[in-house]
């Protein structure tokens, strides 16, 4: 395994939150085994009509895990629903601890209560700085949650479709009121991400139906979903024909006016904007927001300027490994290896050709892992996984790769979407990116989490980012453990990946505690994270308009190496590095401190096997 900085696992494993890391017990305090597993059975009843209660204040959440309730419906966006929800929130977990009891339940739902806790914890933290939280987004995501989670089966479906089209002008309205009030107490986005706001939105009514130009994205999605249920017979060439009319009339009475009254807004406010030094530190209060967002991130207590060094240390602890790795390949040092990777893969603008060769490799790529996988795990992944580029409306030179789970039963397979503007990245690159989006990282682990069985179902929707993008992380030395690094430069870059990682732990904070001004942080990630202009630019405005989620790969990486470590350490021989990665991500996305309890009692039963 590859070594990790001593002083940086020591630190994140005392720093997590104390109320989580005395959760496990002794067995001893525990319920019998069977007394256990009848009440654990009783609790995930008591979760998940909860849930069914949770999910009306989302549909969206529905319709993502396979529902058709509500689907005609948006998310409320309002500060009254906010509050609403944290509400109901707050009385669900009073409802829970009147009526169970944690140490009679089993291991898994000890997780669930745990994991039942922190939701509320974080909307507790979310709600109080909710000023903070940009609700503009919305003007994208909604769109894009259409395209890609409102599955059109039968007409019905493409009624709902077109109900929630018709929705998304009072969505913008909500939105813009959030901006609103945020921008009264003195908080406001960006320049750059008004002028983003504004053309992203600009495009998304551009176009039929909305003037003589190429279909716009919605109309397109739009007629591919009406013409998938004429293909299979479920309407005839006349009601689709009416379907169609009714998704026109959404987009023209509906969405346009409210996307206008949003562009208006932004365009006659944007004189108020900043431009330069824009992170928290600049806002009212903005220290303390970004202590929230680096808590609700990696569900630690780390403080910025622990993370800040934590940062600064990987990177050189990186840094020497990959020039150790270079002199193996025969070059003087990382700064010779990376002239010759650039040199015999020079970046090229991207055109047709190229982005249908990369589409191609990176969806061989992960097809290959999946053969390598026996070597890491017993459970395997079993849906379909496609690399797609990013849809237009929201894609930008440099983006960041990212992906969208499989669905329940996996109707909607995995999806690796990939920014394809600007130029070209190194093919060097693509196997460690493959590792991390794909197989064994994000796509395999929302595989694993949707078919988890004997949970509750908020838990097949439950988000950690420390954990997520932890995993994605080390999913990357997973693959060199596993030989799918084909020669000394696919593994360069993937050493190039995690000091990349380490690179935002440094960047994030100096934007967002130290002042940073945007120039700085772009300087930083190129002289010593090595990217790309576009990249460069692309992640820094990342990090500026998400404040803390950037800290979460290493700071996640760092915990499951070191509690791997740990095991292997307590086990010995014992241990089983298939059952240990199996162990991880049985149980879904879990905060740090739940997976640490996790592990010590997966030690233990291993021990107990004799």
């Amino acid at each position: 395994m590859n070594r990790t900085l001593t002083t940086a696992l020591s630190l994140t494993l005392l720093t997590a939150p104390a109320a989580l890391l005395v959760v496990a017990g002794p067995a001893a305090a525990q319920a019998p085994a069977a007394a256990q597993t009848a009440e654990g059975g009783r609790f995930n009843a008591f979760l998940d009509a909860e849930y069914a209660q949770q999910q009306k204040f989302s549909p969206q959440q529905a319709t993502s895990q396979g529902s058709k309730e509500d689907q005609d419906k948006l998310n409320d966006l309002s500060d009254a629903a906010d509050l609403k929800r944290l509400e109901w929130r707050r009385g669900s977990v009073a409802r829970m601890k009147a009526q169970f009891q944690r140490a009679k339940l089993p291991l898994e739902g000890r997780i669930s209560w745990d994991l039942y806790l922190d939701e509320l914890d974080s909307a507790e933290l979310s709600y109080k700085f909710r000023a903070y939280q940009e609700a503009t987004g919305a003007h994208s995501g909604l769109p894009n949650f259409l395209i890609s989670s409102h599955l059109v089966d039968a007409p019905a479906d493409m009624v709902a479709y077109n109900a929630r089209v018709t929705a998304l002008g009072h969505a913008m309205d909500q939105a813009l009121d959030r901006a609103k009030a945020s921008a009264a107490q003195g908080i406001r986005m960006p320049r750059f991400q008004y002028e983003r706001t504004i053309a992203e939105t600009q495009k998304l009514i551009s176009g039929a139906p909305f003037d003589g130009g190429p279909d716009s994205p919605l109309w397109v999605d739009a007629k591919t979903k009406v013409g998938k249920l004429q293909t299979a017979g479920k309407v005839t060439p006349e009601e689709a024909a009416k379907l169609l009319d009714g998704t026109k009339t959404a987009l023209l009475t509906g969405m346009k006016p409210g996307y206008e009254r949003l562009i208006g807004w932004l365009q006659a406010d944007i004189g108020n904007a900043k431009s330069g030094k824009v992170g928290a530190v600049t806002l009212p209060n903005g220290l303390a927001w970004y202590a929230a967002a680096l808590k609700l991130q990696t569900r630690t207590d780390l403080t910025a300027d622990q993370i800040h060094k934590l940062g600064l240390s990987e990177v050189a602890r990186i840094q020497a490994e990959m020039d150790a790795l270079a002199k193996q390949a025969g070059f003087a040092d990382r700064e010779a290896f990376y002239h010759d990777i650039n040199a015999k893969d020079p970046p090229q603008p991207y055109n047709d050709t190229n982005r249908a060769e990369i589409l191609k490799y990176s969806n061989d790529l992960i097809a290959s892992s999946r053969t390598h996988l026996p070597a890491m795990f017993n459970v395997l992944p079993i849906y379909g996984i496609e690399v797609m580029r990013e849809p237009s409306f929201i894609e930008v030179p440099g983006g960041a790769a990212n992906t969208s789970g499989a669905s329940p039963g996996g109707k909607r397979p995995g999806r690796v979407y990939l920014h394809m503007l600007g130029k070209t990245p190194l093919r060097a690159s693509l196997p460690d990116l493959m590792c991390h989006e794909g197989i064994p990282g994000h796509a395999m682990q929302g595989d694993i989490r949707v078919r988890q069985v004997g949970v509750p179902k908020f838990r097949l929707a439950t988000r950690n980012a420390a954990f997520n993008e932890g995993w994605g992380l080390y999913s990357e030395l997973l693959c060199k453990e596993m030989g799918v690094y084909p020669d000394y430069a696919s593994d360069f870059m993937r050493l190039d990946g995690e000091l990349f990682r380490a690179v935002r732990l440094v960047t994030d904070t100096g934007i967002h505690a130290d002042g940073w001004t945007e120039d700085q942080a772009v300087d930083y990630l190129k002289t010593v994270g090595h990217r790309s202009d576009d990249t460069a630019h692309a992640e820094t405005r990342r990090y500026i308009t998400g404040p803390g989620q950037a800290t979460a790969y290493k700071i996640g990486m760092i915990r499951i190496v070191a509690l791997r470590a740990e095991a292997q350490k307590a086990l010995g021989p014992k241990f089983d590095v298939r059952g240990f990665n199996d162990m991880v991500i049985a149980s879904g996305s879990l905060t740090l401190s739940v997976l640490e309890m996790r592990v010590h009692e997966w030690i233990a039963e291993q021990k107990a096997k004799g």
